[in-house]
């Protein structure tokens, strides 16, 4: 299969450079070394200069950065060929005076299951390669409204992860690599939003999740990935796999510019069940402020049980260092038992979902070469052209015969279990967060209960790769964990930076 991927890889390569439209180069002033690692808000503040950066200028930067080192990362699988005239337009608006937010000329970069206007959106997968959207995500339309670039679409897992395969790989779009270190694993499937922030592609990329796929490759790549609580956010006009577990997120360089992001973000679906009870109207960079940890309670997992067998955690060395960061700035540290709900039967409830979601999708979209699962299996069988099963998920999702009347009231006692084993510890000890060593693998219970979660820096392992404390709480905890993680970040001050 790494034979296929790599040679698609160089492929889909000549087919991004042809996409690129109006990205080759052209008159513009350079831009200082280094500005490719800055965040949104210190890249705002150098546009509101006097003769200071331009938003045009920055595109055309990020455009021959992404020319020169994507072909050895393939995190990007296409390019937005409006994206220069755009930054230019902007660029007029702000001498106008009119300027949308902080996000005004800020380059983005989307996941490719978020439906973007004249841009494919095909998970990775030729099956779903054909016409165009012919509308935005209602998600980029509060982006672009709020004055952001659509610089192009990330690579992934292909079809997040439900066909089978390595992190990061797809057939469109080839291995997405780790900027770290090229053979380690980079995480998915969000893989290519992941890696393109942490080289420096782009200051800030939109993922979607159903279970892990903003938190693993924000961790896996040294960068800030928010997983907000299901429903906060609208996920119309994105590839779906449940209506339970999915959620678009922001993956930035800092907690600071997920926060920004989450607001340019925000505005749920009204006709979404997970949305009632979604706050409106929050500025969620107003919490983030000096000494937010203080008196904070935070609790963190000393022992996970189940089935009435308690283990204790070993936690890692650099864990144990985010611990004494958080109580040095005045939080207070709570041990807790974190029990572990019954995922008996998590597997074939999501895949029963995955397989309804996307026959419903698929029979919806207009252009594509398959209308169905059976059709994209019989698709990639008939690309592929080997003995060899590239598509082992795929098949075992249409395999399921649960049908949704059965499944609803399965799911709903699965998340109220989940939801419970997160809220009991928190309503206990009153607590205001909770904090763990991704490597525990919290974000499993987190992500089936619907809860959000944010994956920080927390510094490096002995193999030189990217650590992350991992914050998560109840539904609709956003505000308190962004100040949780924002305070700890700020204390920390962890840099994580790929040689390139």
């Amino acid at each position: 299969m790494l034979g296929i991927a790599y040679g698609m890889g160089a492929m889909v390569w000549q087919v991004v450079e042809s996409f690129a439209g109006d990205a080759s180069p052209t008159a513009s002033t350079p831009v200082p070394a280094g500005t490719e690692y800055l965040g949104v808000n210190e890249l705002s503040r150098q546009m509101a200069l006097p003769g200071g950066l331009t938003s045009a200028d920055l595109v055309t930067h990020l455009q021959a950065r992404i020319r020169r080192l994507d072909p050895q990362l393939s995190a990007i699988i296409e390019l937005n060929p409006k994206a220069l005239e755009t930054a230019r337009e902007l660029d007029r608006e702000r001498a106008r005076g009119n300027v949308r937010g902080p996000l005004h000329g800020m380059p983005i970069l989307l996941k490719d299951t978020i439906e973007t206007e004249g841009m494919q959106t095909s998970a990775g997968a030729f099956g779903l390669v054909g016409a165009s959207a012919s509308k935005n995500a209602p998600l980029v339309d509060h982006l672009i409204q709020q004055g952001a670039v659509i610089l192009g679409k990330t690579n992934m897992t292909e079809m997040a992860g439900f066909r089978g395969g390595p992190d990061g790989w797809s057939s469109r779009g080839g291995q997405t690599r780790n900027p770290h270190q090229r053979d380690a694993d980079v995480g998915g499937s969000s893989s290519g939003s992941a890696a393109a922030v942490a080289a420096g592609l782009a200051p800030m990329a939109v993922g979607a999740e159903t279970n892990g796929s903003i938190i693993v490759p924000a961790a896996r790549n040294g960068i800030v990935g928010l997983k907000p609580t299901v429903g906060l956010l609208d996920r119309n006009g994105i590839i779906p796999a449940s209506q339970y577990q999915d959620t678009p997120g922001p993956m930035t360089r800092s907690v600071f510019d997920a926060a920004l992001m989450l607001n340019a973000m925000s505005g749920s679906d009204p006709a979404d069940p997970a949305s009632v009870g979604a706050p409106q109207g929050i500025d969620y960079t107003q919490l983030l402020v000096p000494g937010a940890l203080k008196g904070k309670r935070i609790g963190y997992p000393a022992t996970f049980s189940k089935e009435g067998e308690t283990l204790p955690v070993e936690n890692s060395t650099t864990f144990n260092r985010t611990l004494e960061v958080l109580r040095e700035q005045g939080a207070v540290l709570v041990p807790v038992n974190l029990r572990l709900a019954d995922a008996s039967r998590y597997d074939e409830l999501l895949l029963s979902d995955v397989k309804d979601s996307l026959n419903t999708y698929l029979g919806k979209r207009s252009g594509l070469p398959v209308k169905s699962l059976t059709e994209l299996i019989r698709f990639n069988d008939e690309r592929d052209g080997s003995e060899t099963d590239h598509q082992p998920v795929l098949r075992e999702i249409s395999a399921s015969t649960l049908t949704p009347a059965a499944r609803k009231p399965l799911w709903e006692a699965l998340i109220q279990d989940f939801r419970s084993s997160i809220d009991d510890p928190i309503k206990a000890e009153n607590l205001d967060a909770m904090v763990s060593d991704f490597d525990t693998n919290s974000y499993f219970g987190v992500a089936a209960a619907g809860y959000p979660g944010i994956a920080v820096p927390s510094g490096v392992d002995e193999d030189g790769l990217p650590t992350s404390a991992y914050f998560f709480g109840t539904q609709w905890a956003e505000p308190t964990l962004l100040a949780v993680a924002h305070g700890y970040e700020q204390a920390a001050q962890v840099a994580v930076k790929p040689q390139l």
